[in-house]
């Protein structure tokens, strides 16, 4: 699927559900160079990022764990690390993060959790060992960030996963589920 995009971090949350999905798509818009330490990652992991004058092209999926330290640009950003943590959830073997920007930043994973990855936390230290599959649930979003990483779980999770919070979500990214919907998501917006 192409879709044409608006930021940064719409386009670094949409190529992690690509990679989650183990999905391709072309992410017309978007430089690679913005997206520097996340692509090296998602390449790391095994999935194949390429770039053209259209915009990046990801496709494969992830077949490693990685290990991951947020910083400051042109660092691993912090604002990423939630959709990361979503998927090293679908990577086999371990991958390791540690959140050097802010604190208390793990709070997706208990959701993540109730869907069936394995995560431990302890303080800005957080292991995650790669699962065979999510599974739907009842989830809640309680960050911008984190909330869209619950929304990329769900979309490779088996079942139905209903996030509440979702109003978090809208503060950073406009019209999320019409362009996931646009890429072959069946995702729906209720009151």
């Amino acid at each position: 699927k192409v879709l044409n995009l608006f930021g940064y971090t719409g386009g670094a949350t949409l190529a992690c559900a690509a990679a989650i999905t183990k999905g391709s798509m072309l992410l017309c818009g978007v430089h690679g160079e913005h997206l520097r330490a996340l692509l090296f990652k998602l390449r790391e992991m095994g999935l194949l990022v390429q770039e053209d004058a259209r915009g990046l092209c990801l496709r494969g999926q992830v077949r490693h764990g990685a290990d991951i330290r947020t910083l400051s640009y042109p660092g691993f950003p912090t604002d990423l690390q939630a959709p990361m943590m979503t998927v090293a959830c679908a990577a086999r073997g371990r991958s390791v993060f540690l959140e050097t920007i802010f604190e208390n930043r793990y709070m997706h994973a208990i959701s993540l959790c109730r869907m069936g990855a394995d995560i431990r936390t302890e303080g800005r230290v957080a292991v995650v060992c790669g699962v065979e599959r999510l599974h739907g649930a009842e989830v809640v979003a309680t960050d911008l960030r984190g909330g869209a990483a619950l929304v990329t779980a769900g979309l490779a999770a088996e079942g139905i996963t209903t996030v509440q919070g979702v109003g978090h979500i809208h503060r950073g990214y406009e019209e999320l589920p019409a362009h996931l919907r646009a890429l072959g998501a069946h995702i729906t917006e209720e009151n």
